[in-house]
C-alpha cells in the first residue's frame, strides 16, 4: 500500500512507502460497532448516504472520516484503541492527538470535488500511475490525499491518518484539517489492485 497527499497551496507532494502494517490497517472491519456511537448527533457523519453517483465504500470513508472529525477522542478510544499501547510513534502519536484534538466540521460531498478525484483514480489505474501528475484530468482541489491498496474504507481512513512514515504528517492534517468538501472516489490500478483519490476544498 502506499498513499500519496498534496496541499495545492504549498506545493507539498509526498509518496508514502509501502510498510509491513499496511495489511493491519486494512483489515479492520467497518462492521465492528461500538454503542457509543449510536446516538442521533452522529447521524450527520453519514453526509454522502443519499449521494447516488458513490460507492458503497466511497460513502463509507465520508462516514469515518467524518466520525473522527466530530470526535476525536471517541475515535480513537473505539476504532483505533489497539494504537494506545503502540511503540511505532506514528501510531501513538495520532492516539495521542486524537485524544485531545478539538472537532471540526462535517466534510459534506461535492460532485465537482469528485469527477476530479474519480477521473484521477481512473487515469492512475490504467496507467499503474502513481503521484498526482494528471494527464487528460482537469485539477480541481486544494488538499489531496491518494492511498493505494485495499478498498475497505477504514483501512484508507486509518492509513491516511497514521501517515507511516511520513514526516510532514500530511495525510493527517490534510483528513483533519479545516477543509469542508472532499469528492472522494475509488477505482482499479493496475499496479496496487486498487487506489482511492480524496480531493478537499
Amino acid at each position: 500500500m502506499r498513499c500519496l497527499f498534496s496541499i495545492t497551496f504549498l506545493f507539498i507532494s509526498v509518496l508514502l512507502p509501502s510498510h509491513g502494517k499496511a495489511q493491519e490497517y486494512e483489515s479492520i472491519s467497518y462492521k465492528v460497532n461500538y454503542p457509543q456511537w449510536n446516538v442521533p448527533d452522529y447521524k450527520a457523519a453519514n453526509s454522502a448516504g443519499n449521494e447516488d453517483y458513490l460507492t458503497p465504500e466511497e460513502k463509507l470513508v465520508y462516514y469515518y472520516l467524518n466520525l473522527v472529525r466530530m470526535n476525536p477522542k471517541l475515535f480513537a478510544e473505539t476504532y483505533l484503541a489497539y494504537l494506545e499501547n503502540s511503540t511505532d510513534y506514528y501510531e501513538k502519536s495520532l492516539y495521542d492527538e486524537l485524544r485531545k484534538m478539538t472537532p471540526r466540521a462535517v466534510i459534506k460531498p461535492n460532485r465537482k470535488l469528485f469527477e476530479s478525484a474519480r477521473c484521477h483514480a481512473i487515469e492512475s489505474g490504467e496507467k499503474g500511475f502513481v503521484g498526482h501528475e494528471r494527464f487528460r484530468c482537469q485539477e480541481y482541489f486544494m488538499g489531496e490525499c491518494i492511498h493505494y491498496g485495499g478498498d475497505d474504507a477504514l483501512g484508507i481512513v486509518t492509513s491516511l491518518l497514521i501517515d507511516q512514515s511520513v514526516k510532514s504528517l500530511g495525510h493527517r492534517k490534510i483528513c483533519l484539517g479545516y477543509f469542508t468538501e472532499a469528492g472522494i472516489s475509488i477505482q482499479p490500478h493496475s499496479s496496487y489492485g486498487k487506489n482511492a483519490v480524496l480531493d478537499f476544498m
